[in-house]
């Protein structure tokens, strides 16, 4: 017992987990998830089924949802970096539109517990990443949602991000490159989400 730690963050049903990491000369070794850990850090979820993805450099994912079969993930890093986001989409929430971001890589070995009700994404910002993650319900085609990457009320602090055209309306990556030049890469669905004031509401 005793090989996590759990940090609230400053939005409900937003945590950051850190494991304790065991190492010597030849290498460490890690809990990535232990079920009688996590519940008595308060965090009972069941989940169903692993993911895993891989990356490039300035892929940005994002940002989804499930409607009617809303997902908690736990996400984490084992290859490389990325910036992760979550975003309160709970009308009956104080944070409601409100984000958190986490750096998550396979130096720091960190974890975010995102809940039900939440959009979700992440930019690439190493070369190569690879993203696992648990959910605590199964892919249902035709039940996804999304929200626009960049909408400016919502304000996302990006990191390695600039602007080069302004701002056209749209949640196309058109207009945004990252510091050293490379251009954002987003799906032809995640160009397509709507703002905030005409997204999907848990």
């Amino acid at each position: 017992m005793g090989q996590i730690k759990v940090t609230k963050t400053s939005i409900e049903g937003l945590y950051e987990i850190e494991p304790t990491v065991h190492g010597d000369e030849r290498g460490y070794f890690i809990e990535t998830y232990n079920f009688n850990d996590m519940k008595e850090a308060g965090l009972d979820m069941v989940f169903v089924q692993d993911n895993q993805s891989m990356s490039k450099k300035g892929v940005l994912r994002g940002l989804h949802f499930q409607k009617e079969f809303p997902q908690g993930k736990l996400v984490r890093v084992i290859k490389g970096s990325v910036f992760d986001v979550a975003v309160d989409l709970r009308a009956d929430s104080k944070t409601y539109g409100k984000w958190h971001g986490v750096i998550l890589s396979e130096e720091n070995k960190k974890q975010f517990y995102i809940s039900e009700g939440f959009a979700h994404g992440f930019l690439v910002l190493s070369d190569t990443a690879e993203f696992c993650y648990k959910v605590t319900d199964f892919y249902h085609p035709g039940d996804e949602g999304g929200l626009a990457w960049n909408d400016p009320e919502i304000g996302i602090e990006w990191p390695d991000i600039k602007s080069i055209a302004p701002y056209d309306g749209t949640s196309s990556g058109e207009g945004y490159e990252m510091l050293d030049g490379t251009k954002l890469n987003l799906s032809d669905k995640d160009t397509k989400w709507l703002p905030l004031k005409d997204t999907f509401k848990f």
